[in-house]
């Protein structure tokens, strides 16, 4: 029954309108208006992530959502000249790097957050499977 279900992901902020302007100006995502208020990304393919208010907005303490790319350095780069900060991650088992890319082991990522405090990624490679 559920595997045939057209499944997508949905993030809590704390702000649709500031999430919007964040995955859409910034990030250079398209978003689209939603029902009730909320807000979805199209990330390509078939499967949206609806942005939906949630009062009293707790952020995730795990990555939410992870942007597979070619060059996670690159990636990094372009972002920070568009204004996201990177998460520096020092003197714990996921030390990163001055650029903020965790080089431990396992594909190169590097991580930053939204407006509402949600931990994203850039992931080098092609994704999972």
């Amino acid at each position: 029954m559920l595997k045939e279900s057209k499944a997508f992901s949905g993030i809590a902020v704390r702000d649709v309108e500031e999430a919007r302007r964040f995955y859409g100006d910034v990030l250079g995502l398209t978003v689209e208006p939603g029902e009730m208020g909320m807000a979805v990304l199209r990330l390509g393919g078939d499967r949206p992530v609806l942005l939906y208010p949630k009062p009293g907005h707790e952020p995730a303490s795990y990555t939410v959502l992870n942007f597979p790319v070619r060059d996670v350095e690159a990636a990094v780069v372009a972002l920070r000249d568009q204004g996201v900060e990177f998460e520096r991650y020092e003197g714990t088992p996921v030390e990163t790097d001055e650029l903020g890319v965790f080089r431990g082991g396992g594909p190169l990522i590097a991580w930053f957050t939204d407006p509402s405090g949600n931990v994203l990624s850039v992931i080098e490679g092609d994704g999972i499977g």
